[in-house]
């Protein structure tokens, strides 16, 4: 789509405000959402949200059929995020779950009619007509009504932005449109919000929601704000401050009479999501009742009026009762289990709901013991890691044979325990690993899959990168401190071990690695970095550990770039398959990694390709066909992102750390880094003193979030 400087509508002279008069203006907006009550904001969203749902019911055509959850179509891929330092995925979106034969409607596939209506309008005003059929997805039989009403609707499709939707509003509304309209200014914030969730934040204070309005050239954000707020795609919250920040707020405007507070703003998705989440979390715990020592679930003989009543009932198939292991049990399991830790946890699991644990990638031997510990006392308890090798690594700590899955696996109903008849997990346990990776809407959707008085233990290494998608549920759980943790007692252990766990407490010292565990090598810039790292990849590793070339991965903070992964894939090709990229830029023997979903990655080796697509196969031996039309989810796999290496490990890693790279550094992406390599990690940079300044001073990138604060003030509502 073309674009005229940045696309925005030119500004009549003379209505531009002054920096006091928009400084009011925000003063005057923020006084007033601070005087709404708490469930003003939910309720403007549900009486918004139930007209949208009203309007679209009455737009939907009449040809909708129902399809198995297994067979509908996949969702239109968000647009990708900003390169360097690699953004994560926009979040999919929540549903509640159901059980795996419930049924979900879709619209029937577009007309050939509804497809040429939506191609004139796009071309009408200058748009890509390849984004028809995104537009009938997204908006339906109705797209191009929609997009003529409301230019800046495509603004909410694939790959769109702001200069472009303006440049398409001005194609079919004519010069005379103006940068306030308030069609704009609801795309826009809702944009500018959407584009804080690609970089993890749930929602964004006022100020920054402003200013990013005003580098869009709107002339009044305060203006634009309050439209979007009426219209209950984005909800404002007021939130009082605490610690650090509650007295640089107050040092700041003098003001000690009032409490400090802050005005956010989030997208209406995020925020109920948080909501619910914190919601259910409380629930959970406040619906929990322990065992007890005795009784018919420790093998008594029921009594007469029991088996009086049980007389009574009409005969058929009855749910088994569900065992509750009491204290004496509880506690002789911890007794026996391996280590100091494991019993630790065992001990908070008895006697709660929610139990958080942290630690390294030695520490999962602990909710391993956790797990054997709660199958032998009869509860139906399973395991869900994020990734297929962290599923394979972790039952190969039990006896084989665990119940142990992916969350994928979890929660579409192909493994694990099944559903109940309410809908709900069949399960009185359940150990989520690698927590830290659970989004805000991921989160809200496990514990709706949970029934009323289901243990969840979520574990994971806090000092790793947060989620792909928005919120950090894990160290806001950590901070609120609302139920029990078990820091783990077990390092891990070797030269990868110490290296990462100094890396954790702000120092990157070196470590002896007698038998070369651990290399650090410095490169001038990155053309040599991608040298460098090819060569230990291809040569150096294979020949010096006997590691091969296959079990090696190269990382980098971003695609783009001297040393993104394009350049080093693009190298790493060169050296170990070259080819033309005969099948859609790929060869057979190629090593890919395929992203069916926001954060989750499969790593894959083409075998062949022909005109039904990229024939793959997995580290498991499975296979698939990826068809022409989705070989765009497709890249070349020998060099990943960090975040795309979230919940793996290799054999060996290289790490590369460009000249380039010092914005995309942090404490955490190091720690997460270096810690991807089992026998051997090599570390090539570039950025001079920028890595160890992000080690001891940048702990993470920020992000902002509303779950702590939720639980804080349900949980002062509940005393």
């Amino acid at each position: 789509m073309s674009d005229t400087g940045n696309g925005a509508p030119e500004v009549t002279p003379g209505v531009r405000l002054t920096a006091e008069e928009k400084a009011a203006k925000f003063a005057e907006l923020a006084q007033r959402i601070r005087g709404m009550q708490p469930e003003d904001a939910a309720a403007s969203a549900a009486r918004a949200g139930a007209a949208r749902a009203e309007a679209s019911m009455a737009e939907a055509p009449e040809s909708e059929t129902a399809v198995p959850a297994e067979q509908a179509a996949p969702p239109v891929p968000a647009p990708a995020a900003p390169a360097a330092p690699e953004a994560p995925a926009a979040p999919a979106a929540r549903a509640a779950p159901a059980a795996p034969s419930a049924p979900v409607l879709r619209p029937a596939a577009p007309s050939a009619d509804v497809l040429q209506r939506t191609v004139a309008v796009l071309s009408a005003g200058g748009a890509p007509v390849e984004l028809a059929a995104a537009a009938v997805a997204a908006f339906g039989d109705g797209a191009a009504e929609r997009l003529r009403e409301d230019p800046w609707a495509v603004l909410g499709l694939p790959g769109v932005r702001p200069e472009h939707a303006d440049h398409f509003a001005r194609g079919l509304l004519g010069a005379s449109v103006g940068p306030d309209d308030p069609r704009r200014a609801q795309a826009l914030v809702v944009w500018v919000l959407e584009q804080a969730a690609l970089r993890g934040h749930s929602a964004q204070e006022l100020s920054e929601v402003a200013a990013g309005l005003e580098r869009l050239r709107m002339p009044e954000p305060a203006a634009a704000i309050e439209e979007a707020l009426a219209d209950g795609r984005v909800l404002p919250f007021q939130e009082e401050l605490t610690g650090a920040e509650a007295h640089a707020s107050a040092a700041g405007d003098g003001n000690e009479d009032e409490p400090p507070t802050r005005t956010l703003l989030a997208l209406e998705a995020l925020a109920m999501a948080e909501v619910s989440l914190a919601e259910k979390l409380l629930q959970l715990m406040a619906s929990f009742v322990p065992g007890e020592d005795g009784g018919e679930q420790d093998g008594d003989e029921p009594s007469a009026e029991s088996e009086s009543e049980s007389e009574s009932e009409p005969e058929g198939p009855a749910e088994a009762a569900p065992v509750s292991p009491g204290p004496a049990a509880w506690e002789a399991a911890a007794e026996a289990a391996p280590s100091s830790s494991a019993t630790a946890l065992i001990r908070a699991a008895a006697g709660s709901a929610l139990v958080l644990h942290t630690g390294g990638e030695a520490a999962r031997a602990e909710p391993a013991a956790l797990l054997a510990a709660a199958t032998g006392l009869g509860l139906r308890a399973w395991a869900a890691t994020w990734t297929d090798q962290g599923k394979a690594s972790f039952a190969a700590l039990g006896e084989a044979g665990s119940p142990v899955v992916t969350l994928a696996e979890l929660l579409s109903g192909t493994a694990g325990p099944g559903r109940a008849a309410d809908g709900t997990l069949a399960l009185d346990l359940l150990i989520v690993l690698d927590a830290p990776l659970l989004d805000v809407e991921l989160a809200a959707t496990v514990l709706e899959s949970l029934a009323d008085g289901t243990r969840l233990v979520l574990s994971g290494d806090p000092g790793q990168l947060w989620s792909a998608g928005p919120g950090r549920f894990f160290a806001d759980l950590l901070a609120a401190k609302v139920c029990p943790a078990v820091a783990s007692r077990t390092p891990d252990f070797g030269p990868i071990g110490e290296l990462v766990s100094g890396v954790g407490i702000g120092e990157l010292q070196p470590v002896e690695a007698p038998d070369k565990e651990v290399v650090i090598l410095t490169a001038k810039d990155g053309g040599e970095a991608v040298h460098r790292a090819v060569q230990l990849l291809t040569d150096s590793i294979p020949r010096a550990l006997g590691i091969p070339a296959e079990q090696v991965v190269l990382l980098t903070p971003g695609h783009g770039g001297p040393a993104g992964t394009r350049a080093l894939n693009a190298a790493a090709k060169a050296r170990l398959n070259p080819g033309p990229g005969r099948f859609g830029g790929f060869d057979p023997g190629d090593r890919v990694v395929e992203s069916p979903a926001p954060g989750v990655v499969r790593p894959a080796r083409v075998v062949d390709g022909d005109a039904a697509g990229l024939h793959l196969e997995y580290p498991d031996g499975s296979r698939r066909t990826v068809p022409p039309a989705e070989a765009g989810r497709l890249r070349h796999g020998w060099a990943l992102t960090v975040h795309q290496a979230l919940g793996r490990r290799w054999p060996a890693a290289v790490v590369v750390v460009p000249e380039d790279a010092a914005p995309a550094l942090s404490r955490q992406w190091v720690y997460t880094a270096f810690g991807r390599g089992e026998r051997h990690l090599s570390v090539v940079h570039a950025a001079g003193p920028a890595l160890i300044q992000a080690v001891a001073e940048r702990p993470a990138q920020p992000r902002t979030t509303r779950l702590r604060a939720i639980l804080a003030e349900n949980a002062v509502e509940a005393d």
